[in-house]
């Protein structure tokens, strides 16, 4: 059984579909929920299907504190869900190709720092795309660049608010997350 650690920062909608999906799985398991915010609402999440979690700053994150506990952990995929921090040199050559991210949009674009949420969603929208989606790819030393594991769309129509275009991904996301954590397992 391949044991999965998920990183998030915020309501962790994403990280409750995949333990969700992994609670009766005979591929893999959430071992772990960790969070750079102490008030993070997936923690809360994670204690309704019993995962331990971890809480760390983001100078324990650089100093490899983290990246310690992960091995310590046993932990065979890293899975980023809604994580902004980005993911210090040390943690990606101790985890090489073990750590995934999903982006809310179609890669290359509208990558890189800052570029995340509502964000994505307003510059979507602002630029008048005719559809957007989301990329699930694996996590290199620069935002949003490792090499794009899968990709899904969705229709922009010009009515769609940037909240419209939001519940949009979100379904993708809920939809395929989970199906690609376990096909790399």
């Amino acid at each position: 059984m391949k044991k999965i650690a998920i990183l998030a920062s915020g309501s962790g909608t994403n990280a409750e579909k995949i333990m969700e999906y992994f609670q009766n799985s005979q591929k893999g398991e959430v071992v772990l929920v960790a969070s750079n915010k102490k008030d993070a609402f997936v923690l809360e999440r994670a204690k309704k299907f019993q995962v331990p979690t971890f809480i760390f700053s983001k100078s324990e994150l650089e100093s490899g504190i983290l990246t310690d506990k992960l091995q310590t952990l046993g932990i065979d995929l890293v899975v980023l869900a809604g994580f902004l921090l980005k993911i210090p040199d040390n943690l990606i050559q101790k985890l090489p190709n073990q750590i995934v991210n999903i982006h809310p949009a179609l890669l290359p674009s509208y990558g890189g720092k800052g570029m995340y949420g509502a964000h994505v969603h307003q510059a979507v929208k602002d630029a008048g795309d005719a559809e957007t989606g989301i990329t699930i790819h694996m996590v290199n030393e620069h935002y949003d660049e490792g090499k794009i594991i899968f990709q899904a769309a969705v229709p922009v129509l010009p009515s769609d608010t940037p909240d419209d275009i939001a519940d949009k991904v979100h379904q993708l996301e809920h939809k395929y997350f989970p199906n690609v954590i376990e096909s790399l397992l």
